[in-house]
C-alpha cells in the first residue's frame, strides 16, 4: 500500500507523504530546501496561525468570507495556537526569502484541518490565504511572534533579574569589597553596590526593548504583494488590528506606510540591536561572577556560586562557574544573530526584503536565549552565592590604594609616596617569612 498521495499546485502533480496535512507546496519547499534541519520556530508558525484566523474574521466581517469557512479555518488556526500539529512544519528556514514556503504551508494545513472539521471545500490560496500575500503575512509574522515573545517571555525575564539583583544587594548591606579597574586594585565599593549597578543594566535593557516592542507593534498586513494594499478590502488593515489586539492584548497597529514596513526590515534590525546589548549586560554580569567566585584558593575568591555539577572528568572536587559561563555563550550567539539580522536587513531589494525566514529565526531565537539566561543567571547563580567575608577583609586591609582618600589633604605626589611606603613594609614582610 502506497505511504504516499498525489497533490497537485499550478506546476503539476507532487507525491506528498499520505498522513500530511500539508500539500504539494509545502512538498515542494522540503525536497528544494534540505540544507539545515532548522525549522520556523513554533512561535513564529503560531504567529502565522494567528494572522489567518484574525484574517479570516475581518473577511467574514466584510462579507467577503462565509460564516461556515471562516468558523472552520478559525477553529483549524486555534489547534495550532495552542501547539498542535507542530511536525506539519517541516519547511527549512532557509527558503524561498519571502517566506513564501512557510506561509503557503501554513495555508495548506489550515485548509485541510478546516476542510476535515468542516467537511466544506477550503481552499489554501482562496479562502485561507484571502486578502493577503507571502509578502505582507511573514513581515507581520515577524513582528507579531517578537512582540509577543518579548511581552510575554523577555522583559518579565528581565525584571526578574533585576529585582532577584536588587533584593541580593538588600542582604549583603555593610559588605565592603575591593574594586578594580583594569583588573588592578582600586577604590573600595559595597557589594549592594556592585549588584545595584548590574541591576541598572538589566533595567536599563528593558527599556530600549520595551521601545523595540513599541515599534513591533506597526504592521504590513494589508498591505498584500508589494504595498498598495491590492486584493484587499480598503478597511481591512483597521479591522484586522482591531482583531488582532483583541485577541494578543497588545495594541497592533496598521504601518504608516505599507511600502517601507514591505520593503524593510529596519525594525527587526533594531530591535536585534538591543537584544545585543542586551547580551553584552548580561556577560558584563556574568564575567564579573566569574573573577569574583575564581579560585577559591589561587583567585579572588569573594563569593562562592551555587554548585551545581562537577566540574571535571579528572580533578576530582573541581566545581565550575557553569551558570555565568552559559549565559555568556547565548551572549556570544545573539551577537552573532545580531551581525546575520544586519546582513539580511540589507537584503531589501526595490519592494521586499528577501531574508525574512532568517531575520524571523535570528530574532526569535535571541529573545528565547536571553529570556532563559536572565532567569537561570537570577535564579542559579545571583539568589544563592555566598560571600567570603574574611577574604574580602584581607583585600582591603592590604589595599594601598586606600590612600587615595588622603590626596584632597596632603596632595598626589605624598599620598603616592604613602603607597609606595606601605608597598615596601609589605614585601619586607613576605621575605621574612
Amino acid at each position: 500500500m502506497s505511504q504516499f498521495r498525489v497533490e497537485s499546485d499550478s506546476m503539476g502533480e507532487v507525491r506528498v507523504p499520505k498522513t500530511a496535512l500539508y500539500g504539494a507546496q509545502t512538498q515542494r519547499a522540503v525536497d528544494n530546501f534540505q540544507l539545515s534541519g532548522l525549522v520556523m520556530p513554533m512561535g513564529f508558525i503560531q504567529a502565522l496561525a494567528l494572522i489567518k484566523q484574525t484574517a479570516a474574521e475581518a473577511n467574514a466581517a466584510f462579507g467577503l468570507l462565509d460564516s461556515p469557512r471562516c468558523d472552520a479555518i478559525v477553529a483549524a488556526c486555534q489547534a495550532i495556537i495552542k501547539g498542535q500539529h507542530q511536525a506539519e512544519f517541516p519547511v527549512d528556514v532557509f527558503q524561498t526569502g519571502s517566506g513564501t514556503s512557510s506561509n503557503m504551508n501554513a495555508n495548506e494545513v489550515i485548509a485541510r484541518l478546516a476542510q476535515k472539521q468542516s467537511g466544506l471545500s477550503v481552499l489554501a490560496n482562496d479562502h485561507v490565504n484571502m486578502s493577503q500575500s507571502s509578502n505582507d503575512v511573514i513581515p507581520t509574522a515577524i513582528h507579531l511572534s517578537a512582540a509577543l515573545a518579548l511581552s510575554l517571555r523577555l522583559l518579565p525575564a528581565l525584571d526578574h533579574l533585576a529585582l532577584v539583583l536588587e533584593q541580593k544587594a538588600v542582604t549583603l548591606h555593610g559588605l565592603v569589597k575591593t574594586g578594580r579597574t583594569h583588573l588592578m586594585d582600586a577604590m573600595p565599593v559595597s557589594m549592594p553596590q556592585v549588584l545595584q549597578g548590574w541591576a541598572c543594566q538589566v533595567q536599563l535593557s528593558r527599556q530600549r526593548l520595551e521601545q523595540g516592542l513599541h515599534q513591533l507593534l506597526s504592521l504590513a498586513q494589508g498591505g498584500t504583494a508589494v504595498g498598495t494594499g491590492i486584493n484587499a478590502h480598503v478597511n481591512f488593515s483597521t479591522l484586522f488590528c482591531t482583531i488582532l489586539s483583541a485577541k494578543s492584548g497588545l495594541n497592533f497597529v496598521p504601518s504608516k506606510n505599507f511600502f517601507c514596513a514591505i520593503g524593510s526590515q529596519d525594525v527587526a534590525v533594531s530591535v536585534s540591536g538591543e537584544l545585543k546589548t542586551c547580551a553584552v549586560s548580561l556577560t558584563k554580569i556574568a564575567n564579573d561572577l566569574r573573577w569574583m567566585n575564581s579560585g577559591p584558593l589561587a583567585g579572588l575568591g569573594e563569593i562562592a556560586l551555587p554548585e551545581l555539577q562537577p566540574g571535571s572528568s579528572i580533578m576530582p572536587g573541581k566545581v565550575n562557574p557553569v551558570i555565568p559561563e552559559a549565559v555568556a555563550m547565548i551572549a556570544a550567539q545573539v551577537i552573532g544573530n545580531d551581525t546575520t539580522i544586519t546582513m539580511a536587513g540589507q537584503s531589501a531589494n526595490f519592494e521586499l526584503n528577501v531574508m525574512l525566514p532568517v531575520i524571523g529565526y535570528n530574532l526569535l531565537q535571541s529573545i528565547e536565549l536571553l529570556s532563559n539566561g536572565s532567569i537561570a543567571l537570577a535564579d542559579k547563580a545571583i539568589s544563592g552565592f555566598i560571600v567570603n567575608e574574611d577574604k574580602l577583609k584581607q583585600s582591603l586591609s592590604c589595599n594601598p590604594i586606600l590612600v587615595t582618600a588622603l590626596t584632597p589633604i596632603i596632595g598626589y605626589e605624598n599620598a603616592a609616596k604613602i603607597r609606595d611606603y606601605r608597598i615596601e613594609i609589605k614585601e619586607s614582610f613576605f621575605k621574612s617569612l
